[in-house]
């Protein structure tokens, strides 16, 4: 079996964690409610968020606009408690199972998804 193959085997099949970052050394984070389900935010981690998210058990990313490493709520004090976290197959995304405490989206809505597409419009689901 060649290396490359061994890996993937290794990381689709196997115990280790094996993080496969893109070519900007990113990796997608769905960001769940751990009691209900919904889907909260969606945001990119790299291995500084990663190992930080692990470590304090609060959900950190790579912020792509300010360039840096952030733990979500650290101005807001909405901080996301990381419940669980589950690897995808190949290991390139990952579901943070969180308990919020607050809202989640910057704008105050307790999801970023708080808009659903009908027709050609964006209608607000949160009430």
């Amino acid at each position: 079996m060649s290396g490359q193959s061994e890996n993937g085997a290794l990381r689709e099949q196997g115990a280790a964690f094996m993080p496969k970052f893109d070519d900007k050394g990113l990796l997608s984070a769905v960001v769940q409610h751990c009691e209900t389900g919904e889907i909260l935010m969606v945001a990119f981690m790299d291995q500084d968020a990663l190992d930080a998210t692990i470590r304090t058990r609060k959900a950190h990313f790579h912020s792509r606009s300010r360039g840096r490493l952030w733990m979500k709520g650290e101005s807001s004090g909405n901080i996301l408690d990381v419940r669980d976290i589950l690897v995808d197959c190949d290991q390139d995304a990952l579901v943070l199972k969180v308990h919020p405490n607050g809202p989640t989206c910057h704008t105050g809505a307790r999801s970023c998804f708080y808009r659903k597409l009908e027709n050609d419009d964006l209608i607000r689901t949160d009430g």
